[in-house]
């Protein structure tokens, strides 16, 4: 995972920095999203790793519909330097530099049970203080956790779960 990340980075910025550019960071998060949905796809990623497929046939089989010039030799460019398995990754730092652009904190809250709209909203204010920028939050529900949440917000996560504290615990009674 972390060389794909390593991999992944340089072209993460540099779409980003093309989109930023072009003033198409929008249209561009979108066609790197379908792209990399495609890429994810079994068969297709089993297809990218096909030497015979050539890079024509790759931007034709992950290009959205109307992509522009720019986004298409991206892709090519990509699958000259065999990397197109990266889409994934790619697609998800560019979203990461779209949000540090638009000072936007994308954070996904896990709890153990479905929170209401008035705790997502307490939630949300406290991670906008927290940040200073405002917060987008999505929710996952894992009964696993006990009780209490875990926030991933990128590079900080919090866990605030039971379970994490009932781990913590352990390793401290163990220590």
């Amino acid at each position: 995972m972390s060389q794909a990340l390593t991999l992944a980075r340089p072209y993460a910025r540099a779409a980003h920095a093309v989109a930023r550019d072009e003033g198409r960071v929008e249209a561009w998060s979108q066609a790197l999203g379908f792209a990399a949905q495609v890429a994810a796809d079994p068969r297709v990623a089993a297809l990218l790793l096909n030497p015979e497929l050539g890079s024509d046939q790759a931007v034709a089989l992950l290009a959205p519909e109307g992509a522009d010039a720019s986004f298409t030799r991206f892709l090519a460019l990509l699958a000259d330097a065999g990397r197109l398995p990266l889409l994934a990754e790619i697609a998800r730092l560019f979203e990461q530099l779209r949000a540090e652009d638009q000072r936007v904190v994308r954070a996904t809250v896990t709890s153990a049970t479905e929170l209401s709209a008035q705790e997502l909203d307490k939630l949300r204010e406290a991670l906008k203080r927290r940040f200073g920028r405002d917060v987008e939050i999505r929710t996952a529900v894992d009964a696993g956790l006990i009780g209490g949440a875990v926030i991933d917000a990128g590079d900080v996560v919090i866990d605030g779960s039971l379970k994490g504290k009932l781990a913590r615990l352990q390793t401290a009674l163990a220590g």
